[in-house]
């Protein structure tokens, strides 16, 4: 691991890209309730893990994703951890083409995009998730059929997440198309796109692999709490 690579740690520098939805300081820091629940330290010292543990109240959960085994701070808890995969796009994206108009979500689609998450759970998904950065959904008879969008960001580097179908319009390509046009734009604009995936999610990997992303290198991601 780099410890100058921010996608080593990719949410303490996307923290530190975005100080106004931050909470915390030069040690720790997590997103604002509303915005997220992924939180990091600036590395796995003492002081930065106790930083880390203060900001979780009693009864509260946090997200960690980083390349690192993650450290549990004292006065926490491991709810649980799994093992995903890093993917980088290695060569430019194309949009790929469809019927159905891509749009792009707003406050006022909020609930519908909460909603979404809440039953496809494509990863922490909050109230305030998606001002993180530009959303795009398509819509079906009037209904957010599917949605993808940008969430870290840093110098550099932007996130493809929130990629998530409606089961009743799977089957169609959204999923693909919606990622292939989020990450278009990011490589528009100069960034590296970059995505996460559970290992253990062979469909999804093989889908961005054909757009282009390639595994970079295996993340570890974890919920850790603070008994009530």
């Amino acid at each position: 691991m780099n410890d100058n690579n921010p996608l080593d740690r990719p949410v303490w520098a996307a923290l530190l890209h975005a100080p106004q939805v931050a909470e915390g300081g030069e040690l720790a820091r997590r997103y604002r309730r509303d915005v997220n629940l992924f939180a990091s330290a600036r590395d796995d010292e003492g002081a930065s893990l106790a930083a880390l543990a203060d900001l979780v109240a009693p009864g509260e959960s946090i997200f960690m994703a980083q390349v690192a085994p993650v450290q549990v701070p004292p006065g926490l808890q491991l709810v649980r951890s799994a093992q995903g995969v890093q993917m980088l796009a290695m060569g430019p994206v194309a949009p790929v083409d469809g019927a159905e108009a891509v749009v792009e979500l707003g406050d006022a689609d909020a609930p519908e995009m909460l909603a979404l998450a809440r039953l496809t759970e494509p990863g922490p998904f909050l109230e305030r998730t998606h001002t993180m950065g530009r959303v795009l959904g398509v819509r079906i008879e009037g209904r957010l059929a599917a949605m993808a969008g940008e969430r870290m960001r840093f110098a550099g580097g932007t996130e493809v997440s929130g990629v998530c179908t409606h089961p009743d319009f799977r089957g169609r390509g959204l999923a693909r198309r919606l990622s292939s046009v989020v990450a278009h734009a990011i490589q528009q604009r100069g960034d590296q796109a970059f995505l996460h995936a559970w290992a253990s999610n062979h469909a999804a990997i093989a889908l961005y692999e054909t757009l282009g992303f390639e595994t970079r290198t295996e993340i570890q991601v974890a919920v850790l709490a603070r008994p009530s």
